[in-house]
């Protein structure tokens, strides 16, 4: 039998967020919206401000992206407590912690996480496995958490891999991105189904991307 628990509860005009407890008593976040036919989410990972640094060095049109979705989802390596903050007063914020965030961050979140979204079971992780290729083991992960959608990052490269009917998404970084652009992703959530679209951004690339362009320009 699951319980709903409004200790915990965000609501706006569109959107609400609220935990209830399932029959093991363990808490599950859920969000569902109130007017639209869908759910947007904006996703993001690997930001790594510096302690000086706000989310206005961002991206803008992240930024938009950001104030626009009904949700975000961050997959750890913030770095920093004050970018974390900035992010939560945007929209309501779901994220786990990355190996290089603060102690400040690590203490209060989770190195993985799960949420219900309009019906669909979402999983977050940052450092899901050690490959830029192979997902078997995201695969074998996202089985274990019984979500439809499981988000990590650390790798640095956006990617969207089809394990069976789960689907895997990285959504890159959009400061300091390996061997791709900058970007983020968008999920979409609409009539019980999933839609992931990677999104790039003008911005820093690594050294390989510049030596590849490079050699087209010339």
């Amino acid at each position: 039998m699951v319980k709903y628990d409004l200790s915990f509860y965000f609501i706006s005009l569109n959107f609400l967020s609220y935990k209830i407890l399932d029959e093991n008593n363990r808490e599950i976040l859920c969000f569902a919206t109130l007017n639209y036919p869908f759910v947007k989410i904006t996703v993001i990972s690997d930001t790594h401000l510096k302690p000086s640094q706000s989310i206005e060095m961002l991206p803008m049109p992240l930024l938009n992206m950001l104030a626009s979705s009904d949700m975000i989802v961050h997959a750890g390596d913030f770095v920093t407590l004050q970018c974390y903050n900035e992010l939560k007063d945007i929209n309501p914020l779901v994220a786990v912690a990355g190996n290089m965030d603060s102690p400040e961050l690590r203490q209060i979140l989770p190195e993985h996480t799960t949420f219900d979204a309009d019906g669909i079971r979402i999983g977050v992780t940052h450092q899901g496995q050690l490959s830029v290729t192979d997902m078997t083991g995201l695969g074998y992960f996202a089985r274990e958490l019984k979500v439809d959608l499981l988000i990590f990052g650390h790798i640095h490269r956006p990617k969207i891999h089809k394990s069976g009917e789960i689907t895997l998404l990285c959504p890159g970084s959009p400061t300091s991105p390996r061997q791709s652009e900058p970007s983020a992703a968008e999920v979409t959530i609409e009539e019980g189904g999933v839609e992931a679209v990677i999104v790039n951004f003008k911005g820093k690339v690594c050294d390989s991307i510049q030596f590849a362009r490079s050699l087209v320009e010339d």
